[in-house]
């Protein structure tokens, strides 16, 4: 299939010579340079994780709201984690027209974050059986996708790294306790007036699925279903990534741009769901340890705040990644954050 963003076969990085990873790291390094974003495959992942994970999402978000809202947000306290309806995440201060589920990492009520209650560390909200007939195989199925998701994070940063001229095992001192963040999001079909509009700049409520936006961390790892409706921003210009069979997408968020000077660009996307049927996506977002201070790679840097969709400078804050990411989630979900954070 022809597309502007690049196809990866990251097999080599997994199974081959030093030759053939460094190859499949150039290739990564040329994509972020570029556009940003990359497809992968060859990522060693059986069909059959996905299709379960799809289906078992489909059936979820089939039950009644009120079925839905017996896990949401609000219980998850400072683990940041369950369910949110239609128009209750917001993106640029305007409601997204998608509901979903939060999830991260599934953490005992003795591990040492959770003791603390650091935010965005706990357990998970998952439906109960007495409401959702399938509950059990889908609460096995999030979790073994969070550990095989893990798994890919990891050794797709080792691409990354080898990308950079680095050593493969250089971000593990970022990663090494990963602030794992994954969602399974629905986005209904849009009205068809916003469905229909074209406007590059409009950003009325109501026309976009998800408005314009960068991810935080290092690295999002996206399953989008053959809906279609992913936009990306290459060159100053929206192309569509559609979805692609057995592949995963990929792109880097903000805290590779900062480490990097802005050599690798975190890239704004956005979603519009025109089709005439719910879309599911699940995108994983791998991101460097709560804790760590991330340092430049490099000395040069080229900030494009003036440029960004946030006007926001990735390369001038000062402190941790837990404090860059809690000060972005908090404007996603601004009265959840007043509730229950500090």
């Amino acid at each position: 299939m022809e597309t502007a963003v690049p196809i990866i076969d990251i097999e080599p990085l997994r199974c081959g010579s030093v030759e053939q990873r460094q190859r499949v790291g150039n290739l990564i390094g040329d994509a972020c340079r570029t556009s940003g974003f990359f497809y992968v495959v060859g990522h060693g992942i059986s069909s059959d994780e996905f299709d379960q994970l799809d289906e078992l999402s489909r059936q979820f978000f089939a039950l009644t709201i009120a079925q839905k809202m017996a896990i949401r947000m609000e219980l998850g306290g400072r683990a940041w984690r369950g369910y949110f309806p239609v128009g209750d995440e917001l993106t640029k201060g305007l409601p997204d027209q998608k509901e979903g589920i939060y999830f991260g990492a599934e953490l005992p009520s003795d591990h040492p974050k959770v003791v603390t209650a650091t935010p965005l560390h706990g357990s998970n909200l998952f439906p109960a059986p007495e409401s959702f007939s399938a509950a059990l195989e889908f609460r096995q199925a999030v979790l073994n996708y969070l550990e095989t998701m893990t798994s890919l994070g990891h050794l797709l940063m080792e691409g990354v790294a080898l990308s950079l001229q680095l050593e493969a095992s250089y971000f593990d001192r970022y990663t090494a306790d990963p602030l794992v963040l994954f969602r399974i999001f629905h986005y209904p079909p849009l009205p068809s007036t916003a469905a229909s509009l074209e406007s590059e700049d409009s950003e009325l409520q109501g026309q976009w699925s998800v408005g314009e936006h960068t991810d935080y961390g290092l690295l999002t790892i996206l399953r989008q279903d053959e809906t279609g409706g992913l936009q990306i921003k290459s060159q100053s210009q929206w192309i569509e990534a559609a979805p692609i069979a057995g592949s995963l997408i990929c792109n880097i968020g903000d805290m590779l741009d900062r480490m990097t000077g802005g050599l690798f660009r975190s890239t704004p996307h956005r979603v519009k769901n025109r089709s005439n049927r719910g879309r599911l996506s699940f995108p994983f977002f791998f991101d460097p340890n709560f804790d760590a201070e991330i340092k430049p790679i490099r000395d040069e840097i080229e900030d494009d705040a003036l440029a960004r969709w946030d006007g926001e400078s990735v390369h001038q804050f000062e402190g941790n990644y837990g404090d860059y990411v809690m000060n972005k989630v908090s404007r996603v979900f601004p009265d959840l954050g007043r509730e229950q954070l500090p």
